[in-house]
């Protein structure tokens, strides 16, 4: 293996055990008490504290969570930390808000209160996970009530947690290590997509580049990680994960597009599927911004706004795998956990139901498989892009090979020699011999055909039977052939070969009666002038030689060489005959 390839592997690796390593050391969250909210409320802005201690519209229970109102309560009894310590730190999902005002209630009426805008969220390291500290907390605290103020996700509610620790609202670290080891995976994939962009821009694979860094990107910003390597401002935070979930989606569903085998896809569900990854890098990219005027609407029109290109992708897959597609299996099985795992988080984040924040950590291990079998489709295709290819090229030289010699006796043809011709004379090619077979037409009218032909057959194997780099036979067509010679001896080598095409006839085609012997017209020519004479032009004057050799007589050889190209008469020029 070239080390352009070991360095992008080594590359990929020392990253992604840096990665995993890196999983901070004090990720001990799971070690540590938190306590979720006794009860929330929805209320107006103009609603205070001691108007929702005597509200009746406290919801106790794990139902009813909204955050399309103005304010949310959530409220925390002293009696749920009483055993374990006063909590000194509020947590919760990292999402957009408006603001969050803490107010502590002792049993004498006395209040501390605590207001933070959002950016004043201090994002922890290990978790997609923010804190601020809270007001005082005493043994006379009966109640703790967290104002938030135009909350943009359900999910900042229900994982509100409230800690005795800086550390209790931080995920374990196994936690950590699983998404640590996820992005070293995703990030050695990515190596190798720019690695082979640095040498092909083929489309497939910047979209393939793209989906990875989107998936990286959502990885790090929705698992938290980024906090871990850089300090960025907690609505960057809350919007970095959702967007880049959505375009991450979106370059998916155009992977599958081009990535598909053709005639995988009908043309109008084609059309559909990029209409669905434009919808999907657009309108839940909108509700993932988070705007303060869509603050009602952002977190449902998010979440729901992925329910058609759930749909679509199914039914995209589907019809492929319908129509035989072997890669829509690889989608099936790399899809199927994140459509699953969507749709939990969906329900969860509709508010249909409350779960632990670690259930993100299915989406992440889906994500995770979903690069695994990608890459393993990948391979596939490549593999059978190559089977093909090869198959292709088998193919091509069988037809050239069809193309450029001759079906009856395996010899190049006239189409094949005439095209190298020029080629073969810069070789040093430089005698040109044309052989007929004598009276042939009597052998077809007396035996067949079939015998005239198994004559054609043995004659080429005379002419093979040389055998050496120095010379080339050539089926012109009938009973004519063509030999080029070069290097020592040329003529005697050609008459050689003129004289064994009757034994070997002889021996091959038995019951002739006859011997079937050939004449031959020869043109040795010096390389200097050669070549500048053409194909056709060393035919015709071989030509005319092998018809003086048969006039003579038949069974001969005819020849001459060469010394001054001319247009004069060849028996000007010092004609030689020599006779079998």
């Amino acid at each position: 293996m070239r080390p352009l390839h070991i360095l992008p592997r080594l590359f990929g690796l020392a990253l992604m055990i840096a990665t995993l390593f890196a999983a901070p050391a004090y990720a001990q969250g799971d070690q540590q008490q938190t306590f979720a909210p006794t009860c929330h409320a929805v209320s107006a802005l103009d609603r205070g504290p001691q108007d929702m201690l005597v509200s009746p519209h406290w919801n106790c229970t794990s139902d009813g969570w909204t955050a399309a109102s103005p304010v949310t309560w959530l409220r925390f009894d002293a009696g749920t930390w009483s055993d374990h310590g006063a909590p000194v730190y509020f947590s919760s999902r990292i999402a957009r808000f408006g603001s969050i005002t803490f107010t502590a209630l002792d049993r004498d009426g006395r209040e501390r209160s605590l207001t933070f805008a959002e950016h004043e969220g201090e994002p922890i390291g290990a978790g997609p996970v923010f804190q601020l500290p809270l007001p005082e907390i005493t043994n006379q605290t009966t109640t703790l009530l967290a104002r938030v103020e135009r909350p943009h996700s359900i999910k900042l509610l229900t994982e509100a947690r409230v800690t005795p620790s800086a550390d209790g609202g931080q995920w374990s670290h196994f936690h950590l290590a699983l998404m640590a080891f996820i992005l070293g995976s995703m990030v050695l994939t990515l190596v190798f997509d720019i690695a082979y962009m640095l040498h092909h821009r083929d489309r497939v694979v910047v979209t393939h580049f793209c989906m990875v860094l989107g998936m990286i990107a959502y990885i790090l910003f929705a698992g938290g990680l980024v906090s871990e390597l850089l300090i960025l401002p907690l609505p960057v935070l809350a919007i970095a994960g959702p967007l880049s979930w959505a375009f991450a989606c979106g370059m998916a569903t155009l992977f599958f597009v081009f990535f598909s085998e053709h005639g995988a896809q009908s043309k109008p569900m084609r059309r559909i599927t990029i209409a669905t990854a434009m919808w999907t890098m657009i309108v839940p990219a909108f509700f993932a911004l988070q705007l303060p005027f869509t603050h009602p609407i952002d977190d449902p029109g998010y979440f729901l706004s992925f329910v058609p290109v759930i749909l679509v992708i199914c039914v995209v897959v589907a019809e492929a795998v319908i129509r035989g597609s072997r890669l829509a299996r690889f989608m099936a099985v790399a899809w199927a956990p994140l459509i699953v795992t969507s749709i939990e988080r969906l329900l969860r984040g509709m508010g249909a139901y409350t779960g632990p924040a670690e259930l993100d950590q299915l989406m992440f291990a889906g994500v995770g498989l979903n690069m695994i079998v990608l890459s393993l489709a990948i391979a596939d295709r490549f593999l059978s892009l190559r089977v093909e290819r090869d198959a292709a090229l088998s193919q091509a030289r069988q037809l050239e090979q069809l193309s450029t010699r001759d079906a009856l006796t395996g010899l190049m043809n006239r189409r094949a020699i005439e095209a190298r011709f020029d080629d073969l004379l810069k070789q040093g090619f430089d005698t040109f011999a044309l052989l007929d077979l004598d009276r042939f037409k009597a052998v077809n009218d007396v035996h067949g055909h079939q015998i005239g032909d198994s004559a054609l057959v043995a004659c080429a194997a005379a002419l093979r039977s040389q055998g050496d780099r120095d010379t080339i036979a050539v089926r012109l067509g009938g009973e004519e052939f063509v030999l080029l010679l070069r290097g020592e001896r040329p003529l005697e080598r050609a008459e050689a070969l003129r004289q064994t095409v009757p034994l070997r006839i002889a021996t091959d085609v038995p019951g002739l009666g006859l011997p079937v012997t050939a004449s031959m017209g020869v043109i040795e020519m010096p390389r200097s002038i050669s070549s500048r004479v053409s194909f056709a032009e060393f035919y015709a004057r071989a030509d005319i030689l092998l018809y003086e050799a048969k006039a003579s007589g038949r069974n001969r050889m005819a020849y001459e060489k060469l010394t001054l190209f001319s247009d004069a008469p060849l028996r000007s020029m010092g004609n030689q005959e020599q006779s079998a």
